[in-house]
């Protein structure tokens, strides 16, 4: 399947696969973003994807984020008709602090020295992550999807399961 990308920022970097085996491609932030602990930050591609008709791209974490930091990639769906700048929601799991360091992490869980005249004037709160223009911050997949009709009935068709969920079936 061919998709068209369109790049809305110089900064941008295409979509790619790790593994020629991989189902899903990487997402790239086009931009530096700051995640100070107990906040959810948007952290932009740069690209426009025009995702074939019947079909929609889900954004999925990156499991080596999930694992070695506190950041939370947020589950996503771009929809066929949407041609914006795919973005990506990132939650700072850290709990909120009032302590500040001079130190900040990066996305690979790594400790960076801060500098600049930000950091130096608002200090940096324990906790606080860095996604770095180009890192790795999601990874998506493009699927086909089945738009369904919906009937009310006064009365649903049994099953062996019925209404049982929520650990239903044991821990």
């Amino acid at each position: 399947m061919n998709v068209n990308i369109k790049r809305l920022s110089a900064d941008a970097t295409t979509p790619t696969y790790a593994h020629s085996t991989d189902a899903c491609f990487d997402l790239y932030a086009s931009a530096d973003v700051i995640i100070e602990p107990g906040e959810m930050e948007i952290v932009h591609t740069g690209l426009a994807f025009e995702i074939p008709e019947g079909c929609e791209m889900q954004i999925r974490p990156r499991s080596g984020i999930t694992l070695k930091t506190p950041l939370q990639v947020q589950l996503g769906t771009v929809d066929s008709g949407y041609r914006g700048d795919v973005s990506v929601l990132i939650y700072n799991s850290e709990s909120e602090k009032d302590e500040y360091c001079r130190h900040i992490h990066d996305i690979r869980g790594e400790r960076t020295t801060t500098r600049g005249q930000y950091y130096a004037q608002k200090g940096i709160r324990v906790g606080t992550y860095i996604v770095r223009k180009g890192d790795r911050i999601a990874q998506a997949l493009i699927q086909p999807v089945k738009q369904v009709s919906f009937t009310e009935v006064e009365e649903l068709s049994s099953s062996d399961r019925g209404a049982g969920g929520f650990g239903s079936s044991g821990v």
